[in-house]
Protein backbone atom coordinates (compact mmCIF):
# COMPACT_ATOMS: atom_id res chain seq x y z
CA UNK A 1 0.00 0.00 0.00
CA UNK A 2 1.83 3.19 -1.16
CA UNK A 3 3.09 5.57 2.06
CA UNK A 4 0.36 8.35 0.33
CA UNK A 5 -2.56 6.31 1.20
CA UNK A 6 -2.32 6.70 4.83
CA UNK A 7 -1.02 10.59 4.33
CA UNK A 8 -4.91 10.85 3.15
CA UNK A 9 -6.48 9.01 5.73
CA UNK A 10 -4.29 11.17 8.14
CA UNK A 11 -5.85 14.10 6.51
CA UNK A 12 -9.39 12.59 7.03
CA UNK A 13 -8.33 11.64 10.61
CA UNK A 14 -7.89 15.54 11.33
CA UNK A 15 -10.82 16.49 9.34
CA UNK A 16 -12.86 14.25 11.20
CA UNK A 17 -11.68 15.39 14.57
CA UNK A 18 -12.75 19.04 13.39
CA UNK A 19 -16.20 17.80 13.05
CA UNK A 20 -16.62 15.79 16.41
CA UNK A 21 -13.96 17.47 18.80
CA UNK A 22 -16.16 20.69 19.80
CA UNK A 23 -18.11 17.63 21.73
CA UNK A 24 -15.25 17.54 24.00
CA UNK A 25 -14.93 21.82 24.86
CA UNK A 26 -18.65 21.94 25.67
CA UNK A 27 -18.33 24.37 28.70
CA UNK A 28 -15.37 25.98 27.29
CA UNK A 29 -17.08 26.91 23.65
CA UNK A 30 -20.65 27.98 25.78
CA UNK A 31 -18.10 29.99 27.99
CA UNK A 32 -15.58 31.62 25.49
CA UNK A 33 -19.52 33.00 23.02
CA UNK A 34 -22.11 33.06 25.78
CA UNK A 35 -24.09 30.54 24.21
CA UNK A 36 -25.95 27.54 25.96
CA UNK A 37 -24.65 24.19 25.70
CA UNK A 38 -27.75 23.39 23.30
CA UNK A 39 -26.25 25.97 21.31
CA UNK A 40 -22.72 24.53 21.12
CA UNK A 41 -24.31 21.01 20.37
CA UNK A 42 -25.95 22.57 16.76
CA UNK A 43 -21.91 23.41 15.85
CA UNK A 44 -22.05 19.56 15.10
CA UNK A 45 -25.25 19.76 12.98
CA UNK A 46 -23.92 22.58 11.44
CA UNK A 47 -20.89 20.87 10.01
CA UNK A 48 -23.11 17.73 9.57
CA UNK A 49 -25.86 20.34 7.14
CA UNK A 50 -22.15 21.55 5.32
CA UNK A 51 -21.34 17.86 4.45
CA UNK A 52 -24.94 16.69 3.73
CA UNK A 53 -25.50 19.83 1.22
CA UNK A 54 -21.57 19.37 -0.10
CA UNK A 55 -21.88 15.39 -0.68
CA UNK A 56 -24.29 15.60 -3.74
CA UNK A 57 -23.41 18.76 -5.27
CA UNK A 58 -19.58 18.28 -5.17
CA UNK A 59 -19.59 14.96 -6.13
CA UNK A 60 -22.21 15.69 -8.82
CA UNK A 61 -19.78 18.26 -10.42
CA UNK A 62 -16.84 16.13 -9.84
CA UNK A 63 -18.77 13.64 -12.32
CA UNK A 64 -20.24 16.15 -14.74
CA UNK A 65 -17.11 17.97 -15.07
CA UNK A 66 -14.54 15.04 -14.64
CA UNK A 67 -11.91 17.02 -12.60
CA UNK A 68 -8.81 16.04 -12.06
CA UNK A 69 -8.05 14.44 -8.78
CA UNK A 70 -5.24 15.89 -7.76
CA UNK A 71 -5.21 19.70 -8.08
CA UNK A 72 -8.83 19.64 -6.99
CA UNK A 73 -8.01 17.78 -4.01
CA UNK A 74 -5.14 19.51 -2.68
CA UNK A 75 -7.58 23.29 -3.28
CA UNK A 76 -10.08 21.27 -1.22
CA UNK A 77 -7.23 20.72 1.17
CA UNK A 78 -5.90 24.04 0.85
CA UNK A 79 -9.02 25.88 1.33
CA UNK A 80 -9.66 23.79 4.73
CA UNK A 81 -6.35 24.98 6.23
CA UNK A 82 -6.98 28.55 6.05
CA UNK A 83 -11.31 28.23 7.09
CA UNK A 84 -10.49 25.85 9.92
CA UNK A 85 -7.23 28.08 10.70
CA UNK A 86 -9.08 31.17 10.49
CA UNK A 87 -11.45 29.52 13.05
CA UNK A 88 -9.01 29.78 15.83
CA UNK A 89 -9.05 33.87 16.17
CA UNK A 90 -12.14 34.34 15.87
CA UNK A 91 -14.35 35.31 18.47
CA UNK A 92 -18.35 35.81 16.84
CA UNK A 93 -20.73 32.89 17.40
CA UNK A 94 -22.45 33.70 13.89
CA UNK A 95 -19.32 33.73 11.87
CA UNK A 96 -17.93 30.66 13.75
CA UNK A 97 -21.44 28.70 12.32
CA UNK A 98 -20.87 30.33 8.68
CA UNK A 99 -17.28 28.35 9.18
CA UNK A 100 -18.26 25.12 10.53
CA UNK A 101 -20.99 24.70 7.20
CA UNK A 102 -18.03 25.79 5.17
CA UNK A 103 -15.73 23.58 6.53
CA UNK A 104 -18.37 20.36 6.12
CA UNK A 105 -18.64 21.28 2.54
CA UNK A 106 -14.99 21.26 2.31
CA UNK A 107 -15.14 17.79 4.49
CA UNK A 108 -17.53 16.40 1.69
CA UNK A 109 -15.29 17.08 -1.21
CA UNK A 110 -11.90 15.73 0.59
CA UNK A 111 -13.36 12.79 2.01
CA UNK A 112 -14.70 12.13 -1.53
CA UNK A 113 -11.84 12.58 -3.71
CA UNK A 114 -9.64 11.27 -0.80
CA UNK A 115 -11.52 7.97 -1.42
CA UNK A 116 -11.64 8.03 -5.00
CA UNK A 117 -7.70 9.00 -5.21
CA UNK A 118 -6.86 6.47 -2.85
CA UNK A 119 -8.51 3.74 -4.99
CA UNK A 120 -7.01 4.97 -7.86
CA UNK A 121 -3.89 4.60 -6.69
CA UNK A 122 -3.52 1.05 -6.61
CA UNK A 123 -3.91 -1.81 -8.14
CA UNK A 124 -8.12 -3.66 -8.33
CA UNK A 125 -8.25 -6.25 -6.03
CA UNK A 126 -6.40 -3.82 -3.44
CA UNK A 127 -8.98 -0.78 -3.79
CA UNK A 128 -11.24 -1.61 -0.64
CA UNK A 129 -8.18 -2.11 1.55
CA UNK A 130 -7.02 1.61 0.59
CA UNK A 131 -10.99 2.88 0.95
CA UNK A 132 -10.73 1.41 4.55
CA UNK A 133 -7.60 2.93 5.48
CA UNK A 134 -9.18 6.31 4.18
CA UNK A 135 -12.51 5.95 6.14
CA UNK A 136 -10.19 4.27 8.69
CA UNK A 137 -8.75 8.10 9.51
CA UNK A 138 -12.10 9.21 10.51
CA UNK A 139 -12.83 6.11 12.58
CA UNK A 140 -9.84 6.70 14.70
CA UNK A 141 -10.06 10.27 15.15
CA UNK A 142 -13.42 9.07 17.45
CA UNK A 143 -10.73 7.26 19.39
CA UNK A 144 -8.17 10.07 19.60
CA UNK A 145 -8.77 12.55 18.20
CA UNK A 146 -11.35 14.10 20.22
CA UNK A 147 -10.42 12.97 23.69
CA UNK A 148 -7.08 14.73 22.62
CA UNK A 149 -8.46 17.88 21.29
CA UNK A 150 -10.49 17.60 24.59
CA UNK A 151 -6.71 17.50 26.79
CA UNK A 152 -5.56 19.83 24.60
CA UNK A 153 -8.78 22.74 25.20
CA UNK A 154 -8.63 21.66 28.99
CA UNK A 155 -4.78 22.86 29.50
CA UNK A 156 -4.07 25.14 26.32
CA UNK A 157 -8.02 26.74 25.33
CA UNK A 158 -10.22 26.12 22.68
CA UNK A 159 -7.93 28.26 19.88
CA UNK A 160 -4.98 25.76 20.18
CA UNK A 161 -7.42 22.62 19.30
CA UNK A 162 -8.68 24.32 16.13
CA UNK A 163 -5.76 25.10 15.83
CA UNK A 164 -3.71 22.67 16.03
CA UNK A 165 -6.94 20.45 13.74
CA UNK A 166 -5.59 23.34 10.61
CA UNK A 167 -1.84 22.35 11.34
CA UNK A 168 -2.44 19.06 10.99
CA UNK A 169 -4.18 19.45 7.80
CA UNK A 170 -1.42 21.84 6.34
CA UNK A 171 1.24 19.04 7.29
CA UNK A 172 -0.83 16.42 5.56
CA UNK A 173 -1.09 19.01 2.40
CA UNK A 174 2.53 19.70 2.13
CA UNK A 175 3.31 16.27 2.13
CA UNK A 176 0.29 15.39 -0.62
CA UNK A 177 1.74 18.23 -2.82
CA UNK A 178 5.42 16.51 -2.64
CA UNK A 179 4.37 12.94 -2.58
CA UNK A 180 0.77 12.57 -4.56
CA UNK A 181 0.80 11.68 -8.25
CA UNK A 182 -1.50 12.66 -10.66
CA UNK A 183 -3.58 9.27 -11.23
CA UNK A 184 -6.23 9.13 -13.88
CA UNK A 185 -9.84 8.77 -13.09
CA UNK A 186 -10.32 5.60 -12.76
CA UNK A 187 -14.26 5.51 -12.68
CA UNK A 188 -14.92 3.02 -15.31
CA UNK A 189 -17.22 5.47 -16.61
CA UNK A 190 -20.20 4.92 -13.88
CA UNK A 191 -23.48 6.87 -15.45
CA UNK A 192 -25.48 9.17 -14.11
CA UNK A 193 -28.45 7.00 -15.24
CA UNK A 194 -27.87 3.90 -14.10
CA UNK A 195 -27.52 5.60 -10.19
CA UNK A 196 -30.93 7.32 -11.02
CA UNK A 197 -32.44 4.55 -10.70
CA UNK A 198 -31.48 3.74 -6.89
CA UNK A 199 -33.53 7.33 -6.34
CA UNK A 200 -36.48 5.70 -7.94
CA UNK A 201 -36.36 2.50 -6.03
CA UNK A 202 -38.02 2.22 -2.05
CA UNK A 203 -36.03 -0.20 -1.06
CA UNK A 204 -32.93 2.44 -1.05
CA UNK A 205 -34.73 4.59 0.60
CA UNK A 206 -35.81 2.39 3.62
CA UNK A 207 -32.33 1.86 3.95
CA UNK A 208 -31.35 5.20 4.00
CA UNK A 209 -34.23 6.00 6.64
CA UNK A 210 -32.44 3.25 9.07
CA UNK A 211 -29.29 4.70 8.73
CA UNK A 212 -30.44 8.36 9.06
CA UNK A 213 -32.18 7.10 13.00
CA UNK A 214 -28.72 4.90 13.74
CA UNK A 215 -26.66 8.29 13.31
CA UNK A 216 -29.50 10.18 14.79
CA UNK A 217 -29.89 7.86 17.88
CA UNK A 218 -25.88 7.78 18.53
CA UNK A 219 -25.00 11.08 18.26
CA UNK A 220 -28.09 12.69 20.44
CA UNK A 221 -25.86 11.15 23.14
CA UNK A 222 -22.69 11.73 22.36
CA UNK A 223 -22.91 15.23 21.55
CA UNK A 224 -23.69 15.68 25.33
CA UNK A 225 -21.29 12.80 27.19
CA UNK A 226 -19.33 15.54 28.35
CA UNK A 227 -21.85 17.78 30.28
CA UNK A 228 -23.76 14.74 31.33
CA UNK A 229 -20.87 13.12 32.73
CA UNK A 230 -19.46 16.47 34.16
CA UNK A 231 -22.56 17.56 35.46
CA UNK A 232 -24.68 14.85 35.99
CA UNK A 233 -22.46 11.85 36.68
CA UNK A 234 -19.78 14.01 38.57
CA UNK A 235 -16.46 13.02 36.84
CA UNK A 236 -13.55 15.40 36.27
CA UNK A 237 -12.74 16.73 33.08
CA UNK A 238 -9.29 14.96 33.98
CA UNK A 239 -10.47 11.51 33.97
CA UNK A 240 -13.83 12.14 30.92
CA UNK A 241 -11.29 11.98 28.16
CA UNK A 242 -10.17 8.72 29.30
CA UNK A 243 -14.34 7.81 29.19
CA UNK A 244 -14.10 9.30 25.76
CA UNK A 245 -11.45 6.96 24.74
CA UNK A 246 -13.28 4.09 26.23
CA UNK A 247 -15.84 5.21 23.91
CA UNK A 248 -13.97 5.20 20.98
CA UNK A 249 -12.25 2.05 21.58
CA UNK A 250 -15.87 0.26 21.64
CA UNK A 251 -16.52 2.11 18.33
CA UNK A 252 -12.93 0.38 16.36
CA UNK A 253 -13.87 -2.96 18.39
CA UNK A 254 -17.83 -3.30 17.34
CA UNK A 255 -16.95 -2.37 13.76
CA UNK A 256 -14.14 -5.36 13.62
CA UNK A 257 -17.15 -7.24 14.69
CA UNK A 258 -19.48 -6.11 12.38
CA UNK A 259 -17.45 -5.98 9.54
CA UNK A 260 -16.66 -9.41 9.26
CA UNK A 261 -20.44 -10.49 9.38
CA UNK A 262 -22.02 -7.59 7.44
CA UNK A 263 -22.36 -8.86 4.14
CA UNK A 264 -24.59 -11.53 5.18
CA UNK A 265 -26.75 -10.42 7.81
CA UNK A 266 -26.59 -6.94 7.54
CA UNK A 267 -30.46 -6.45 8.63
CA UNK A 268 -29.80 -8.76 11.58
CA UNK A 269 -26.61 -7.02 12.62
CA UNK A 270 -29.09 -4.10 12.89
CA UNK A 271 -31.49 -5.35 14.29
CA UNK A 272 -29.12 -6.69 16.83
CA UNK A 273 -27.28 -3.17 17.44
CA UNK A 274 -30.41 -1.50 17.51
CA UNK A 275 -31.73 -3.02 20.34
CA UNK A 276 -28.84 -3.11 22.28
CA UNK A 277 -28.58 0.51 21.36
CA UNK A 278 -32.07 1.49 22.80
CA UNK A 279 -32.02 -0.82 26.17
CA UNK A 280 -28.18 1.30 26.84
CA UNK A 281 -29.22 4.33 25.89
CA UNK A 282 -32.20 3.92 27.85
CA UNK A 283 -30.21 2.34 31.11
CA UNK A 284 -27.85 5.64 30.99
CA UNK A 285 -30.92 8.21 30.90
CA UNK A 286 -31.69 6.07 34.14
CA UNK A 287 -28.63 5.54 35.44
CA UNK A 288 -26.26 7.52 34.51
CA UNK A 289 -25.70 9.36 38.11
CA UNK A 290 -23.63 6.06 39.18
CA UNK A 291 -20.17 6.13 37.45
CA UNK A 292 -19.52 2.35 36.83
CA UNK A 293 -23.26 2.04 35.21
CA UNK A 294 -22.26 5.70 33.22
CA UNK A 295 -19.46 4.06 32.00
CA UNK A 296 -21.34 0.91 31.19
CA UNK A 297 -23.67 2.32 29.18
CA UNK A 298 -21.44 4.39 27.03
CA UNK A 299 -19.61 1.52 26.42
CA UNK A 300 -22.19 -0.49 25.05
CA UNK A 301 -23.27 2.86 23.10
CA UNK A 302 -20.16 2.87 21.37
CA UNK A 303 -20.25 -0.88 20.62
CA UNK A 304 -23.74 -0.79 19.25
CA UNK A 305 -23.96 2.26 17.76
CA UNK A 306 -21.41 3.51 14.91
CA UNK A 307 -20.49 -0.16 14.39
CA UNK A 308 -23.89 -0.75 12.46
CA UNK A 309 -21.95 1.28 9.89
CA UNK A 310 -20.71 -1.92 7.69
CA UNK A 311 -24.08 -3.21 8.11
CA UNK A 312 -25.64 -0.01 6.61
CA UNK A 313 -23.32 0.18 3.53
CA UNK A 314 -23.60 -3.29 2.97
CA UNK A 315 -27.61 -2.77 2.83
CA UNK A 316 -27.18 0.01 0.20
CA UNK A 317 -25.24 -1.95 -1.38
CA UNK A 318 -27.70 -4.40 -1.86
CA UNK A 319 -30.53 -2.62 -3.13
CA UNK A 320 -28.74 -0.22 -5.14
CA UNK A 321 -25.82 0.48 -7.67
CA UNK A 322 -22.89 1.09 -5.40
CA UNK A 323 -22.01 4.39 -7.55
CA UNK A 324 -20.42 7.94 -6.25
CA UNK A 325 -24.04 9.99 -6.34
CA UNK A 326 -25.62 7.10 -4.62
CA UNK A 327 -22.66 7.05 -1.70
CA UNK A 328 -22.60 10.75 -1.50
CA UNK A 329 -26.75 10.86 -1.16
CA UNK A 330 -26.75 8.13 2.04
CA UNK A 331 -23.78 9.95 3.30
CA UNK A 332 -25.58 13.18 3.45
CA UNK A 333 -28.69 11.02 4.85
CA UNK A 334 -25.93 9.88 7.45
CA UNK A 335 -25.40 13.45 8.52
CA UNK A 336 -28.98 14.26 8.08
CA UNK A 337 -29.27 11.96 11.22
CA UNK A 338 -25.84 13.04 13.19
CA UNK A 339 -26.85 16.77 13.09
CA UNK A 340 -30.70 16.26 13.67
CA UNK A 341 -30.02 13.90 16.58
CA UNK A 342 -27.09 16.47 18.40
CA UNK A 343 -29.78 19.35 17.08
CA UNK A 344 -32.31 18.18 18.69
CA UNK A 345 -30.60 17.01 22.12
CA UNK A 346 -29.45 20.55 22.37
CA UNK A 347 -32.80 22.04 21.58
CA UNK A 348 -34.17 19.92 24.52
CA UNK A 349 -31.50 21.02 26.85
CA UNK A 350 -31.44 24.75 25.79
CA UNK A 351 -35.56 24.40 26.52
CA UNK A 352 -34.70 23.51 30.43
CA UNK A 353 -34.83 20.20 30.10
CA UNK A 354 -31.99 18.55 32.10
CA UNK A 355 -29.07 17.22 30.36
CA UNK A 356 -30.78 13.14 30.15
CA UNK A 357 -33.27 14.77 28.03
CA UNK A 358 -30.82 14.16 25.12
CA UNK A 359 -30.61 10.32 26.14
CA UNK A 360 -33.88 9.98 26.00
CA UNK A 361 -34.45 11.45 22.22
CA UNK A 362 -31.58 9.19 21.22
CA UNK A 363 -33.55 6.25 22.87
CA UNK A 364 -36.76 7.20 20.65
CA UNK A 365 -34.78 7.49 17.99
CA UNK A 366 -33.24 4.10 18.28
CA UNK A 367 -36.60 2.61 18.81
CA UNK A 368 -37.84 4.04 16.09
CA UNK A 369 -35.03 3.23 13.72
CA UNK A 370 -35.70 -0.77 15.14
CA UNK A 371 -39.22 -0.64 14.35
CA UNK A 372 -38.06 0.72 10.40
CA UNK A 373 -36.20 -3.14 10.16
CA UNK A 374 -38.45 -5.52 12.35
CA UNK A 375 -40.90 -5.50 9.07
CA UNK A 376 -38.04 -7.40 7.07
CA UNK A 377 -37.46 -9.78 9.47
CA UNK A 378 -41.68 -10.86 9.95
CA UNK A 379 -41.24 -11.29 6.56
CA UNK A 380 -38.64 -13.75 6.71
CA UNK A 381 -36.14 -11.60 5.05
CA UNK A 382 -33.03 -12.59 7.09
CA UNK A 383 -30.89 -11.37 3.88
CA UNK A 384 -30.78 -7.68 2.97
CA UNK A 385 -34.31 -6.23 3.01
Amino acid sequence: MPLVVYILGLAIFAIGTSELMVAGMMTTLSEAFNITIGEVGHLMSYFAFGVMVGGPILTYIFLKLKVPYRPTLLALLGAYVVVQGFSAFINDHSTLVAIRVITGVLCAGCLSLSLATSMALVESEKRPQAAAIVIGGFMISNVFGVPLATIINEQWGWRISFGLVAILVLICFIALIRMLPAPENKGEGVKMAEEMVAFKTPAYWKACLTSCLILGASFAAFSYFVPILSNVTGFSMQVIPLILVLYGTANVVGTMITSRFAYRHSLAIMVTGLSVLSVALIGMALLVHFKWFAIFFIVLIGLAGLPMNPAMMARIVSVSHPGPMVNAVHTSVINIGLGGGSYLGGMAISAGYSYRSALWIGAVLALVGLLSVLPYLRRGKLGWG
